[in-house]
Parts: structure tokens; sequence; C-alpha cells
């Protein structure tokens, strides 16, 4: 009898703790032939009900100290019936599974007849206050053990359990008009028709297809219209590429012409840039939603092959539309993450992308998470590929409640999704729905599962669709007839051979027509720049010196701040009244005049707040009211735009990931990540390559984040020393080997040309200036600066604010200003370099009295490489030996990078030297004394004028 194996494994307590397991505490039991009801024996020699407050207080202190809710390991949750969704055959001893085991436990089969008064904490009942031991777990078997498994129980807080309990355990809540019924088949017509389609028109191209799991995209689509219902209007959208076109062609509406061009092999690309597969695109769509007639907007990002690398871009995304709307409490704009089981037990960022949903800065309010749960990752057994038993186990840390169900019971899955919707609106909290399905196909259309997984897929191929079983349900009752059926699948194929036939005249890909974060109004209509030029980044030294001002204040009254801090403010204020800024000054002034203009500044990562190297100080602590802060940078103006400045949490790739997709929502942000050291960005080097580096290649997507990348070598050991700028320059597209044609727009050309803007910049008021022009820019690139360590206190790296006053803009390269550049002639050595070494270049210069025969020129902007300013400062100084130093290794750094297009600009005419560190595998010592020996020797080489005498280049 399987109604009867989650029968207690004792008459009494027993009975009564395995029925409080399932949520359901009974007080008094009855015969229904015997009069009224008595209590339950209990342990303590008192009524039941007494013994079920003192679980039920025990569960609120310990959850661990009573039985679990263990419905969903027994669930019938895998449309194939093969496997356990959790990983685990074992049944526990104390649950029944026979009725021959009711003698054990001094039961007998006229119990199950005996009635229990319900308690008010249980939903069982419905209208009736007492039921049979036998309805009550009949009716808890329907609701915990047949195709939907719940996981709640670990959550912390009664009101959300007792709302889950309610909207399940309430009898009749299942039911589905005809109406809701005949949708959802149509639903699943356009699901399966659109993968069956696409498999009879390519059958051998991959698409990686829906099959197994139709029913996601009514599952989606029910969780937009419950959305759309309780007033969201914006859903953004991420997931992997397995059933990514059925979602564009019947979630998104893309236009089906639009995607059927893609099989094309003799389509070509109009936009310029790389392109991407089809099954990696995304999508921005605004329509009415036909349930709610509702407007709602939909986008769906486009991401890498790198599965859950586009978790955090989405709710970064999430974060910035609920900001600018500003929907505070999320009740507009919401967002919703398809998974894989393997990656979403495998993956790491995923953990990382839970552990922001909750903190203030990042939190999106909620995100409904779908997990496709294939039961199979490629070709890797769920035994092999996961430690925990359900793929969704991490959801757990955050306190989500977790809804297995089977992806064959189509209305199943609908209640599920509809509650799932429900939670998060109400809530406010993450929610996860895990569809156990299977994959019909091979990892891809090409792929043989046979291979490795024979058992699963001989069951797979005898496996009818959910189509079929769902239709001839609905048949049977009466709901559609079967001319009602067959008409509908005509009406889609009708639908697709139609796009189909106008597909044909499409020759040009636009990949802009797949953008998935359109900016309104900031390009022209043909999605290029406005304009070709940059305007001057100085502003007025009024508007300086009121920036200088505030930051050197506390704009609240009655607030203490520590005693260190009121001297780094005395000092701002000495440095504004002289005019001058330091490197965090320069930063201030910089965010605080594009605030003055309407620019949001986000500013993010580890310890950002007050700086890893107590320079920046954005936000004050009260010294003596816990937990009162004043940020100055918001009392600038009284109209400015609002300035965050955000702790993160201990991550780099979701953190980083975030930032990334909250720089898509708007162009008119300067939003930046701060690496709390250049060296450990590494961690986040999926967003970097996949996103950052490419994305407007492969999407058309421009996106103007900045990452500032703490370098420099300080003999601060290997792990706090380099931000690796060799890697950046190495993935720079500007080409090494073309001489080029300096035209009027040539800097601003350049700039929109390539990839990303890298930048070292050497002065504050180059940091100002770069930063401004990041947002005044006509586009929008990356921007990846390498910001110094030690020149955040160097007394010669200030700047006035004649460097930065309007009409001033940033200098790509600062040439040599001092008695070389008055007397060229007399100069012996040309020396190039960037960054922090000009410090220690000058001073080793100034000690040996070489002022008049080695210049010394700062390279500030790194790539796209200034061609044009290098080739002045060469023919400047005609005939002299050119020099580039570096403090990294030779194999790191930016020789590698430098070098052939020096060459170029030379026509190789004469050869440009290195002096450095010698190569290494480490990118710095640990050792304070081989760092100091290693920097005095290639200073002795930079200044030894006969030191390239008889070499060869």
């Amino acid at each position: 009898m399987s109604q009867l194996r989650l029968l207690p494994s004792r008459l009494g307590t027993q009975a009564t703790r395995l029925l409080f397991a399932y949520d359901v505490p009974v007080f008094s039991w009855r015969s229904r032939s015997s009069g009224p009801p008595a209590t339950f024996p209990s342990s303590k020699g008192g009524g039941g009900s007494s013994y079920m407050e003192e679980m039920y207080f025990a569960w609120l202190e310990n959850p661990q100290s009573v039985h679990k809710i263990r419905g969903h390991h027994v669930a019938q949750l895998d449309p194939l019936g093969i496997l356990d969704a959790d990983l685990d055959s074992f049944v526990p001893s104390d649950l029944i599974t026979t009725i021959d085991k009711l003698a054990f436990y001094d039961l007998q089969e006229a119990d199950l007849d005996k009635e229990f008064q319900l308690p008010t904490t249980t939903f069982i009942g419905g209208s009736e206050n007492t039921l049979s031991l036998r309805e009550i777990i009949r009716r808890l078997e329907s609701t915990y053990c047949q195709h939907i498994g719940l996981e709640f129980m670990f959550i912390n807080d009664v009101e959300q359990c007792q709302w889950i309990r309610q909207k399940f355990e309430t009898p009749g809540v299942m039911q589905f008009s005809s109406e809701e019924k005949r949708t959802l088949l149509a639903r699943l017509v356009r699901s399966m028709r659109f993968e069956d389609f696409l498999a009879r028109k390519w059958s051998s191209e991959k698409r990686f297809g829906l099959e197994g799991c139709e029913v996601m995209i009514p599952a989606l689509k029910t969780i937009i219209d419950k959305s759309s219902e309780m007033g969201i209007e914006n859903v953004i959208l991420g997931m992997p590429h397995r059933g990514r076109l059925n979602v564009l062609a019947n979630v998104i509406r893309k236009d089906l012409e639009q995607i059927f061009c893609q099989f094309d092999p003799k389509l070509e690309a109009a936009d310029e840039g790389s392109g991407d597969v089809k099954y990696h695109l995304g999508m921005y769509h605004e329509r009415i939603n036909r349930v709610t007639n509702r407007n709602i907007t939909l986008s769906l990002v486009a991401n890498p092959s790198h599965l859950e690398a586009v978790d955090p871009v989405v709710q970064g995304k999430t974060k910035a539309e609920q900001f600018y709307r500003g929907d505070a409490q999320g009740k507009k704009v919401m967002s919703i993450l398809v998974h894989g089981d393997a990656a979403f037990a495998g993956q790491g960022v995923v953990y990382e992308t839970f552990h922001l949903s909750d903190l203030p800065s990042y939190t999106t309010n909620g995100t409904v998470h779908v997990v496709v749960n294939n039961q199979i990752g490629f070709t890797t057994d769920p035994r092999m590929a996961r430690s925990s038993p359900y793929p969704t186990d991490v959801a757990r840390v955050v306190n989500a409640p977790i809804f297995h169900v089977n992806a064959d019971d189509p209305e199943a899955v609908i209640y599920v999704c509809s509650v799932a919707a429900e939670w998060r609106n109400t809530f406010n909290k993450d929610v996860v729905v895990d569809l156990v399905c299977y994959r019909r196909r091979g990892h891809n259309e090409m792929d043989e599962p046979m291979f490795t997984q024979p058992l699963m897929y001989k069951q797979i191929h005898r496996q009818v669709p959910v189509l079929k079983k769902y239709a001839d349900k609905l048949i049977a009752e009466g709901t559609v007839t079967l001319q009602e059926f067959e008409e509908e699948i005509a009406k889609y194929d009708r639908i697709c051979e139609e796009a189909y036939g106008r597909s044909k005249d499409k020759k040009i890909l636009h990949i802009k027509h797949w953008l998935d974060s359109p900016w309104p109004g900031f390009f022209n209509v043909d999605g290029e720049p406005k304009s070709m030029t940059c305007p001057a980044t100085g502003i007025s030294e009024d508007v300086l010196t009121h920036i200088g001002s505030v930051a050197s204040s506390v704009p609240l009254e009655d607030f203490k701040i520590h005693t260190g801090l009121s001297r780094i403010l005395r000092g701002r204020a000495d440095m504004t009244k002289n005019q001058m800024v330091d490197w965090a000054l320069a930063e201030y002034m910089a965010f605080g005049s594009l605030l003055k203009e309407g620019i949001h500044v986000r500013l993010s990562g580890q310890d950002v707040e007050r700086g890893t190297f107590s320079h920046r100080h954005h936000v004050l602590h009260d010294q003596e009211v816990d937990r009162r802060t004043c940020v100055p940078m918001n009392h600038l103006w009284p109209d400015q735009a609002p300035y965050t400045v955000c702790n993160s949490s201990l991550s780099e790739y979701g953190v980083l990931g975030f930032e990334l997709g909250y720089a898509m929502a708007s162009p008119n942000a300067l939003v930046l990540w701060e690496a709390q050291f250049g060296d450990f960005h590494n961690t986040a080097q999926c967003i970097i390559d996949q996103f950052i580096s490419t994305g407007q290649a492969k999407w058309v997507r421009h996106n103007g984040i900045v990452l500032l990348l703490p370098h420099g070598m300080e003999g601060m050991g290997p792990e706090h020393s380099s931000a690796r700028p060799e890697r950046f320059l190495q993935m720079s597209n500007d080409d090494s080997d073309a001489y080029p044609v300096f035209t009027a727009d040539f800097e601003v050309s350049q700039l929109y040309d390539c990839n990303w803007i890298v930048v070292n910049c050497s002065t504050p008021a180059n940091y100002f200036h770069v930063l401004r022009r990041q947002i005044l820019l006509p586009f929008r690139k990356p921007l990846i600066i390498f910001t110094p360590k030690s020149l955040l206190r160097h007394p010669e790296a200030k700047s006035n604010f004649d460097q930065m006053v309007s009409g001033t803009s940033f200098q790509r390269v600062i040439p040599e200003d001092g008695a070389a550049a008055r007397a060229p002639e007399q100069v012996r050595r040309l020396i190039f370099c960037t960054g922090k070494v000009y410090y220690d270049l000058v001073k080793e210069r100034n000690s040996q009295g070489l002022e008049q025969q080695v210049a010394i020129t700062r390279l500030e902007q790194i790539s796209p490489f200034p061609f044009d300013l290098i080739k002045q400062e060469a023919e400047k100084y005609p005939g002299v030996e050119l020099a580039w130093c570096q403090e990294e290794h030779k194999n790191m750094g930016y020789y590698d990078y430098i070098s052939p297009r020096f060459m170029t600009i030379l026509g190789r005419a004469r050869p440009i030297w290195y002096v450095g560190r010698d190569p290494a595998a480490a990118p710095a010592t640990g050792n304070r004394n081989t760092h100091l020996v290693s920097l005095k020797k290639f200073l002795d080489t930079a200044f030894n004028l006969q030191a390239f005498e008889g070499k060869t280049f």
C-alpha cells in the first residue's frame, strides 16, 4: 500500500512525531464508532497537545531536533521512472512501505480508521476539522509524495512555511479551468512543434533543442503571466543554450524568420565583429502580455558557452533597471534564471550569485530559478557530478524554497511555477523550480548518448512525449477534441512554414537585431555614434573648489568621526586651498563633477568604501552611534545624481559579472569595479574574457564598465604586485603591424574601433580626466585602469588645478618637459615608460645628473596605442637611443605589446631596447632585498649610456 509508506514507526508519540514532520500537529484522535476523540499518548504523560507544542517550539529553536519532512525523497519525480531524484535509494527504516510491517509497530489496519482532530497549523482538512489517519496520510501523500516534492522546512520563518503549506496542502488547489488547460496545451504544442520543425529542416545542425523538457516554455510563460498580474513590467532572463531558440521564439516572441535565417550558411554579417552562434544570442522585446493585457518588457541576456556565467550579469542588469525606475522593492522589475542541473551544482558562480541576493546594494528582491534537470550532464552521471542529494541544494544557503516537479505532469509544473512567482512577489526572496525531466537527444543533436547512458536512453526512446500524454488526457476528459488538437498543431506548423519562406529572402545578418540592452536615443537610428568628437574633460575652478570643500568636511551635524580621519580631511582641505590634488582627491573631483552633470556613479568591490589602502574614505562612520554613516559625495548639490559606493562580498567572479550587468542597463552612468589588488582579478577571468573584452564583437553590445586594478612592483610578493597588464594587452584588438592614417579624429576613431581601453596613469590629473572622458565619449568601451598603491601618498604624485580646469583633457602621452625637452639635440637616450616606474626613473636620473642627456616620456594610454604621439616624440629626438623601461618582468608587463608597434611607427629603422627585470615565472619576488637589488639593476641599465653599444636587433 503506497499510502502507508509514511506511517509512523511507533504508536503514540512516534506517530505524532511523523505527522508533525508532515506539518500536521495532531492533538487528538477518535474511532469513527467510539464517540469523543481521545488524546494521543504522550511521553510526558500529558495530552498530545502539550507534546506537540513542545515539539513545535523545539523546532523553532533547532529544526534538526525533530523529524524532517521527507515526502520529497519518495515523490514520483522522475518521468523516466528509473532514477531517484535525490540520488538516494535508501528508505529510512522508520518509514512503513508495506502493510505487513504494521504489526511490528503494534498497529493494526483498523487503526487507520481512527479519526484525528486537526490543528490550525495544517491545511489538509480544508473545511473539515477531523480526518481519519488513513485520510490524513492519503492527503499528505497526495500533497508531498506525488509529482511535486517540496523542500522548505529549513526556512526559519514560520509565516513563510505556513504560506507554502497553504498553497500545497489545501484540498483542490490544483484545479484548472478548461480555458487554462487549453492554453497550456497550446503552449505545449508551440514548444514541441518548434523543435520538430527545426529537426525536420536542419537535421544535421546543432541547436540544443528542448526535447524532453518542452514544458519549460509554458513554465516560463506562467511565471511571467503571474508576475505581470502582480505588477511586474520588466522581466530579465538568463539561460544556457538548451532550449534558447525555443525561448526566443515562444517566450520573448522573436520573429521566427530571424531565427530560421540563422541556419543559412550563406548569410552575410552586416555588423562588424565576430558575431556568435545563434544559441548564444540575446533579445529585447516590448509587447502586450496576452493573459493580463498589460505591457511587459522581456530581455534575454546574451551569454557565452561558459555555463552559469550569465547569472550575476542578469542580476546586475536587473538591479540597475530597478534603480533607474525607483523600484526599490522589486515590484516592477524582476529576473528569471534558467539553469542546467549539472552546472547549477557544479559552477561556483552560482553560489557567489546567491550570496549577493540579500545584500543591500546587490539584492534584486528575489529571483525565480528554473532548473532544467536532465538528470545528466553531457555524458556524466549525476552520481559522479555532485555530492549533494539534489542539484538544487546550493539554494538552501539563502533559505530559498525548492519545488521539485515531474516535468511530464504539465499541470503540476504550471501550478508550481505560479506559486513560485507569487512567492517571489510576496516575500521578495529567491525560489527554485526543479523541472525533473530528461534529454531526448544527446548533449547536442550530433552527439550519441547511448555510448555512455545506454539504459537511460533505451527508456527515453520508449518514452511517450509529454504533448501526446497531455493531449490524450484532455481529449479523454472532454476538454478538447482530437480535431481541435490537430488544428492547433496545423496552425502552428503553418506559422513556421510561412516564416521559413520569408527567411529565405534574408541575405544579411544584423546582430544588432538581437541586442539585449538597447540604449534608446544614445546612438543614431543606424546604431552609430551621433558624433566622433570628444569634448574637453576639464571643469571650472569653482566646481573643483566646491567638491574639495565637501570632500574635506562632514555634512551631518553631531557626527563624530575618527581622529585619524579628521587628519585626512584636514589634509584634503589644505590641498584644496593650495589648488592641489592627490590620487584620492582627484577621484573625488571626477565622481563629484559627473554627479553634478546628472551622471549616476556606482563604485563596487571589496572594501571600496574606505579603500584597500585607506585612502578613499567615501563612507564616514560615526564613532559613537552604531551603523550611522555619512556619504559626503551625496551632499554636493541639491539636484545631483545619486552616488552609490558599496563594499561587496568577498567575490570577484560574481561581483564583476554583476557590475558588468549593471553597466549594460544605461550609458548614462559610470560603473566601476575595483579589485582589492589587481592580482585578484583573475578569479573573474571568465567575465573579462567572455563578456568584457569580446562582448561588442560577439553581440554588438557596448559597455562602459571601468576596472580599477591596483598594480605595482613594491616588494609585496607575487600575489600583491601585478594586475597582469600583459593579458589585457594581448587581448587588445589594435593591429601592431598596420601603419595608421593620422586623421583629425584619429584619437576618437581609435577608441571607437578598439575592444577596450587600457591605461596606466602617472598623475592624479590624468586619472581625473580619463574617468571623465569615459562618460563624455559618444560611445562606450570598457576601461581598464592600472591604479597605484605607493603613489597614493607619494609626495611627487600630485597635480594642480591648472591641469584639471576647463580646456584641459586626458593626455594619452605625457612628453618630457624638463631640460632634455628644451635642448633635444643634447639628448642621447629617450626612455618610454608607463605608471609608477616613472618616479623611480626621475629620481635616479636626478641622482646621476643626467637631466639633459636622458629624456623620459610617459605612455599613459597603452591601448589603443597612441601611434601619432609616439611618432611625434621619436621625431623630436632624431637619432637617439630609444628604450622601453618597465618594472615588470620581461615576459610580462607591456614590452611584448609596445615593441612591434614601435617598430611599425619607426619603420623598423631603429630598435627600442628593453630595460627591466629578467623573465620569470612568478610576477614578483616575496623577498624585499631581492626586490631592491633587481630595481637597482635595471635602473643602472636605464642610465648606462653605453649599455646597448655593440648590440644588434
